[in-house]
């Protein structure tokens, strides 16, 4: 009897730094690559080549970049790199110049074709597998799903357009197949993710496309919100959707009643980044902080849980303590459940390097722990709120659990993602200390890895990607404590 011997495919170490929406082009390469037949290596020892996806977004993001691709490049010596900073391969070059391939973001079939021709694929029908709805580098029970490349808008202290062009939309119709897949395939979370997720479809005119399943779906947000939530998991349940990056157009209005009526989760990311009318002139945003303040009220009237995260920039040019403080008291009325700061960083190309009155650093640093304590105090009065209430969570990790060789885990190792190493994140807290088995999850106002946590204790049977109703026993700053009902 003849037996065929299979051929070891080549093997491909992943580095992933920056964004999810970094997140999701690694894993469209992954996906990629994996169906070309490499495997995925879990170190560098084991891997024949090493791909370093980069982030250029700040200065700091830069230097994290760097440092990663000579780590690969001392571990292994085999690096191709892609991602924003590949905009920038001169600076690669110069200070590694053994890298065997530099390509930029989304530039999928440069990066694969580098691959290829490192470490060349050996066909294989035994090999050439892939599941339908991909590989990723996420848990299996959510998953980041990009709809559009790009932005219109030109802040004073962003690069991105510079790097990933204007806005580019994605089908609807492409986009909703893939949510369908992923649902399939055991998806339970959806984070819809852009560069401006509520300017989505505005380059396709807002288009309607038709469906295979019948029917057709308009290239705007609000339809393709409503599309999503109206699917179905195999167990009949429905999916949580999570709007992520998005601006707070008059259209944004027409999402909060599928939010009331529970086919998209109460909670909106939007970056607001200052609420100065002069500063946000300055950054080149919209200066309408009255009005949002309006709008924020008349949201929580209609879905009372709503919640809205956001992110700002202290020490933009320019910032007297007056604009400071104005921010302060702004976020004192608005009352926003998750803020993130960050310091502002002169960004090479940047219109905003070039604007007088730069404020000193430790006048930066002083806003910034200022900010973030009166954010914190605001969580933690909004969550104490909560306890003795029930609420829907669903399990992230369970405790005393043997660990998932087919998990995310296993066949990438990269650096931590910017939202893991975020200081000024409110993420965080202890783990639970009671009971047999504990469990961590999310709340519907928690988004994974950047907001906080609901700790769990006697959670025996329960596994990830389950949704549970818990009753809150207790919170501190950031996470909340409680068992399931």
């Amino acid at each position: 009897m003849n037996v065929t011997t299979l051929p070891k495919p080549p093997r491909v170490g992943l580095v992933s730094l920056g964004c999810p929406k970094a997140l999701v082009d690694s894993e469209r390469i992954m996906t990629k690559l994996r169906s070309d037949g490499y495997d995925m290596s879990p170190d560098y020892a084991g891997a024949d080549v090493v791909l370093v996806n980069t982030c250029g977004f700040l200065d700091s993001a830069k230097e994290e970049s760097l440092e990663a691709i000579g780590e690969a490049i001392a571990e292994n010596g085999r690096v191709v790199v892609t991602g924003c900073m590949g905009k920038e391969a001169e600076v690669i070059r110069a200070r590694f110049p053994d890298v065997l391939a530099i390509t930029g973001p989304q530039q999928y079939e440069e990066v694969v074709s580098a691959v290829h021709e490192a470490a060349p694929p050996i066909p294989s029908p035994f090999l050439d597998l892939v599941p339908e709805a991909g590989l990723k580098l996420t848990p299996r029970h959510y998953s980041y799903l990009k709809i559009s490349e790009g932005c219109n808008h030109r802040c004073a202290f962003c690069i991105i357009p510079s790097i990933r062009g204007d806005l580019a939309s994605r089908r609807p119709d492409a986009i909703l197949r893939e949510a369908e897949k992923l649902v399939a395939a055991g998806t339970k979370e959806l984070l819809v993710i852009s560069q401006d997720t509520s300017a989505y479809g505005l380059d396709l005119r807002h288009a309607a496309f038709p469906l295979k399943s019948g029917g057709e779906v308009r290239a705007h947000m609000t339809d393709l919100a409503a599309a999503m939530g109206s699917l179905k998991t195999p167990e009949g349940e429905t999916p949580w959707v999570r709007l992520h990056y998005v601006y707070p157009y008059p259209h944004v209005d027409r999402v909060i009643p599928m939010m009331a009526e529970g086919s998209v989760l109460p909670y909106l990311d939007i970056p607001f980044q200052h609420a100065s009318p002069k500063v946000l002139k300055a950054m080149k945003r919209p200066a309408n902080e009255a009005k949002v303040l309006e709008r924020l009220q008349a949201w929580r009237a209609m879905v009372p849980d709503i919640a809205i995260r956001s992110s700002f920039v202290v020490g933009f040019p320019g910032e007297t303590e007056e604009d400071f403080q104005y921010l302060l008291d702004w976020l004192g009325e608005a009352r926003l459940d998750r803020v993130g700061a960050f310091k502002f960083e002169p960004v090479q190309g940047a219109a905003a390097n070039d604007l007088p009155d730069p404020v000193s650093d430790e006048e930066k640093q002083d806003r910034y722990d200022r900010i973030m304590a009166l954010s914190a105090r605001i969580s933690a009065e909004k969550l104490a709120a909560k306890v003795g209430q029930a609420i829907d969570v669903i399990i992230d990790r369970v405790d005393e659990q043997e660990p998932d060789e087919h998990g995310p885990d296993r066949g990438h190792f990269d650096a931590p993602h910017a939202q893991h190493t975020e200081a000024h994140s409110l993420s965080g807290g202890q783990a639970s200390t009671g009971g047999s088995v504990g469990a961590t999850g999310r709340s519907k106002a928690d988004a994974p890895e950047i907001d906080g946590e609901v700790h769990l204790r006697d959670a025996a049977g329960l596994k990830p990607g389950d949704f549970v109703r818990v009753r809150v026993e207790d919170s501190d700053e950031h996470d909340l404590y409680g068992v399931a009902i």
